[in-house]
């Protein structure tokens, strides 16, 4: 089988593309035919060994695979050869075939083609688990969320909305910012016209936002945390930008606020039957049109490099997949 493989830690363009055997079927496992890959910022990460969990190397990048199961283990109940299925893989998807925990599959919504599942379940999991349960976001609120053009960031648009949020998307271009207003956003802020801080306030009539999405970090985190409204929740997703901010803790004295980290990964270990119940939303709601996950581009198996240089320079819009080029894919 075909496999990107990561042989040292470095940029995306150590990776390899390499030829290996079929990994060995254990009990209590299934095997996968991979039909694609979701790429995301993680595995910019994982491959610079700057991410938490670091495996031990070789190993192929990709967090999440769409595929078929095509065979089945001893001891495995509940799935069977054929079933359409989205894997939760942590690493090692960047491949044809894999094998995996059953505990760790989902099935692919009706009428939801492998790129789109490929790219589905990390960002509307995270932006899901993100607003309902850490932010507990109710309808009329305002949610202002930066990065808001990228997976996780126009997943967190568009549930903003299905959940009543008045959304206010910040991006950093025009284009980007169109594609905000298309999946929903109320409002909009330029990040290299406008200050986000003053922005943010009068679109709030001074108020400032109730909740607050940050997949960003850095600079954006400097400005955002000081147009929070009272008794608002930052969200801490990630740092895109690069740089992990300093919090000056007198502004969460000053606004009565709240930051709150989201690790979906940990939550989806720690509690698989919420988050089963989550992702069992989130498909019914794409089952209803009122979700539309967007795949902006797809690259072959052999670009992942491409790929992924594409969300290091954050020229990424919605999601991109690689796939393995099957039927279906």
């Amino acid at each position: 089988m075909r496999a990107v493989v990561c042989k040292e830690f470095g940029p995306p363009e150590s990776l390899v593309i390499e030829e290996l055997p079929s990994p060995p079927l254990a009990a209590g496992q299934v095997r996968l035919d991979v039909h694609a890959c979701g790429v995301n910022f993680p595995d910019t990460l994982i491959i610079d060994n700057k991410y938490q969990f670091k495996p031990p190397l070789p190993f192929s990048p990709g967090g999440e695979v769409a595929g078929v199961i095509s065979e089945v283990g001893r001891d495995v109940e509940g799935w069977a050869v054929g079933d359409r299925v989205v894997a939760m893989s942590g690493w090692g998807g960047f491949v044809e075939e894999m094998v995996i925990d059953p505990s760790r599959l989902m099935r692919v919504p009706d009428g939801m083609d492998m790129a789109t599942a490929a790219g589905f379940t990390m960002t509307y999991g995270t932006s899901h688990y993100a607003l309902k349960d850490r932010a507990a976001i109710r309808p009329g609120e305002t949610l202002l969320v930066l990065g808001a053009a990228g997976g996780v960031g126009l997943a967190a648009v568009e549930l903003g909305k299905v959940m009543g949020a008045r959304v206010i998307a910040a991006a950093g271009s025009d284009e980007k910012l169109e594609v905000c207003r298309s999946y929903g956003a109320d409002e909009v802020i330029h990040y290299g016209r406008e200050n986000l801080k003053e922005r943010a306030k009068e679109l709030t009539g001074g108020a400032g936002a109730d909740v607050i999405y940050d997949p960003v970090g850095g600079d954006a985190f400097d400005e955002a945390i000081r147009c929070i409204g009272w008794e608002g929740r930052y969200l801490v997703i990630g740092f895109a930008s690069g740089r992990i901010p300093q919090l000056p803790v007198n502004l969460v004295l000053l606004k009565s606020c709240q930051v709150v980290g989201v690790f979906w990964g940990a939550f989806t270990a720690r509690d698989p039957e919420r988050n089963s119940a989550h992702l069992a939303e989130l498909a019914s709601w794409f089952a209803q049109g009122r979700l539309r996950p967007l795949v902006s581009s797809k690259y072959p198996l052999e670009q992942a490099s491409v790929a992924l240089r594409a969300m290091l320079d954050r020229k990424v819009t919605g999601k991109v997949v690689l796939t393995t080029e099957r039927a279906g894919a």
